[in-house]
């Protein structure tokens, strides 16, 4: 807007009769912006109602669930040897546990020695298992090559799926692969010719990492494979010309197995050097030409590899290297009675804690443990009792586990079930705490009849306390909700108290903007019909018995168990509690008292007052929306948003029209400016003529 300067001829506050006469202009748009600000106090009203609704009807849905009433009571008559816990679901009865001849173990395997040699130093866990394999007791079998895991994305049906592997790099197919999809294990199939039965999850891979499923894998599914490479590669470029590369940790670590070295200098032919084996298999740390001198040697001490002449700047280095490596497994049996099995493949570069840590994280449920005192080891089930009646618990296979860490002989003990007699009974279970009807048992110590002819008795009883509470917490709860609603009906309006203008704030302190505001919004749902319907409904709710077959005579209304509308009527129908008579009801009949709040029916008057006041309050949340919408809702999906926006689009328009008003008032001024800046002019050049001046 540019600025308007008035009253520069006339001598007139031009710019302040236009705020003047703006004012009046005004006075029906700050009615329109009252209007808007009062709408929305009543929808935020209302949405506050709401949420008390919804917040109370969570309450009916805990007082429809039996929970609320069926808490139960247990008591055992020696807690030292049996404890129990009974749910809602359980019935009032009681059990008689005689004996408990065996308690539940879990199965566990000793191995049958010290780890460490009798001369040697004793193993560290916490070293490579290469660097201290002298310190072991047996000797290790280690194959040759790496230890490998790649996790795929799977692209589109129909595209080849393929490991990523460097120049020289196979997969050992001789050796164990693991494969899984999303976390479902495949058969891997390594025959060339095989076919391959849809109807099952197989997998063939070949030694380039090509991988065919027997099915179609989803795109995007994770595909985890577990393989041994035939060696691993290093890549280096040369910074500068030299005669040294520095190998890589993992590498430097097997210095001892560079299997071959590729010099790739530019676009030249790629050169390559292999390291020849003796006898044993085992690889030469350095390689001469023809004459004697030196082409390339491992420093097993320092980790470098050294040429005998120098590497071009940017010549790209390869370096293949092996280490060792070894594969076992461990299977236990999974309470659904099926084989859990998985293979552990360790590398000479791991820890004995680091395949400790890859035992107790797997899904076998088992336990390693080495005791660095007695320096012996041990495997133990997470889980008591005996899943697998024809063998052992514990199972496994692979030199590393049965002769380095000596579990091949080892005895498994435990791994059996809790042996019991109850009500005449006698069974068994996997675990000393199961679940019975209801009822969760704890068998704490074994006892015979003959020793202990004193039987363990556990009685089921209503716990009429916890039931007691619930509903006086329910009715508090109510009660709250109706003094609310009760409050914001009979709230008081102050008509004269509208929302303040922006020029009214301005005359006003913080304090008593506050307090006129805290007026202006007094009353908003004042005789609102919505909750004052409310309110009688739920009135009705309560009062009308309940008419229900499931539900003694005696007991189809609230005021028989104690419960009844308070005698002042300005409460609007509080409930009030006869403790002495609902605790009465509850111990003589907790059924029916459970059936009066709780029961189905199809028509009303079968309905229990819970299941009532529930479809009472979803009816009246079906309004308040439709009235007042949510945080969620656009204004034009409720009744009050659709009357802001034909109160927004009034206010746009008005403004629009107080802007060409106001130019219209300028625009007059500035002609009357422009007309007495004329006269001026023309008075002055005829006192010219005359020579007269004033």
């Amino acid at each position: 807007m540019s600025m308007r300067i008035g009253g520069l001829a006339s001598g007139m506050d031009i710019d302040t009769m236009v705020k003047d006469l703006m004012k009046a202009e005004r006075m029906p748009l700050d009615k329109l912006k009252q209007r808007k600000q009062v709408l929305e106090w009543q929808r935020d009203e209302y949405r506050s109602m709401n949420t008390l609704l919804l917040n109370f009807r969570s309450e009916l849905t805990n007082m429809r669930l039996s929970s609320s009433y069926r808490s139960r009571a247990t008591t055992s008559t020696d807690d030292t040897r049996v404890t129990a816990t009974a749910s809602s679901a359980a019935s009032l009865s009681s059990y008689s546990i005689s004996e408990v001849k065996k308690l539940a173990t879990a199965a566990t395997k000793v191995n049958t020695g010290k780890l460490s040699g009798e001369t040697a130093l004793k193993v560290d866990p916490s070293k490579s298992l290469t660097d201290i394999e002298a310190n072991f007791k047996n000797s290790f079998t280690w194959g040759k090559g790496t230890v490998e895991s790649q996790t795929l994305v799977a692209p589109e049906v129909g595209e080849p799926i393929k490991l990523s592997l460097k120049s020289g790099v196979e997969v050992k197919t001789s050796e164990k692969i693991n494969v899984k999809v999303n976390g479902i294990s495949y058969d891997v199939i390594t025959e060339a010719d095989a076919i391959l039965d849809s109807s099952k999850n197989q997998v063939k891979i070949d030694k380039s990492g090509n991988l065919v499923f027997s099915s179609e894998v989803a795109k995007s599914s994770t595909i985890k494979v577990d393989f041994i490479a035939n060696q691993r590669m290093q890549e280096t470029t040369m910074i500068e010309s030299g005669k040294i590369v520095k190998l890589s940790d993992d590498a430097k670590h097997s210095a001892s197995s560079v299997t071959s070295i590729t010099i790739q200098n530019g676009t030249e032919e790629p050169v390559t050097y292999t390291f020849p084996r003796d006898i044993d298999g085992n690889l030469a740390t350095e390689i001469k030409d023809t004459d004697g001198n030196l082409i390339v040697k491992v420093n097993k001490t320092t980790g470098e590899v050294e040429f005998g002449s120098d590497i071009p700047k940017d010549a790209k280095v390869g370096i293949n290297y092996e280490q060792k490596y070894s594969i076992f497994n461990l299977a236990t049996t999974g309470t659904d009675g099926l084989e859990k099995k998985e293979d552990f493949y360790v590398s000479g570069t791991d820890s004995l804690n680091s395949v400790i840590s890859k035992v107790n994280s797997s899904i076998l449920g088992v336990t390693m443990f080495y005791d660095s005192v007695s320096d012996q080891m041990t495997l133990t089930r997470k889980e008591t009792g005996n899943f697998n009646i024809d063998g052992d618990e514990i199972r496994f296979e692979g030199a590393f586990i049965e002769n380095v860490l000596q579990f091949k002989d080892a005895t498994e003990k435990g791994g059996d079930n809790a042996v019991f007699t109850i009500n005449g009974l006698e069974t068994q279970r996997t675990s000393n705490t199961f679940e019975i009807s209801g009822v969760t048992f704890t068998l704490k110590k074994e006892f015979a009849l003959e020793t202990s002819p004193t039987p363990v008795n556990i009685n089921i009883t209503n716990n009429s306390n916890q039931t007691f509470d619930n509903i006086k917490g329910f009715v508090t709860k109510y009660n709250e909700l109706i003094a609310k609603i009760q409050g914001e009906v009979q709230e008081e309006r102050y008509k004269s108290y509208t929302p303040l203008t922006d020029e009214q704030r301005e005359t006003l302190s913080d304090k008593q903007q506050e307090q006129w505001e805290e007026r202006a919004k007094s009353g908003m749902l004042r005789r609102d019909p919505t909750l004052s319907a409310l309110l009688t409904k739920m009135r009705s709710n309560f009062s009308t018995p309940v008419s229900n077959t499931d539900i003694n005579p005696l007991y189809k209304q609230l005021a028989s168990i104690g419960i009844k509308t308070s005698a002042n009527y300005l409460e609007g129908g509080k409930l009030e509690i006869d403790e002495a008579a609902l605790k009465k009801a509850i111990e003589t009949d907790p059924t029916s008292v459970e059936k009066l709040f709780s029961a189905s029916g199809t028509i009303d008057g079968e309905k229990g007052i819970a299941q009532r006041l529930t479809d009472t309050v979803n009816a009246s949340l079906d309004k308040l929306r439709s009235k007042a919408g949510n945080s969620f809702s656009t204004n034009s999906q409720f009744e009050i948003g659709k009357l802001l926006n034909d109160v927004d689009t009034k206010i746009n328009r008005f403004e629009d029209r107080l802007i060409k008003v106001e130019d219209r008032y300028w625009a007059r001024f500035t002609a009357m400016e422009k007309a007495i800046q004329r006269s001026n002019e023309q008075m002055s050049q005829l006192l010219n003529y005359t020579g007269s001046s004033y």
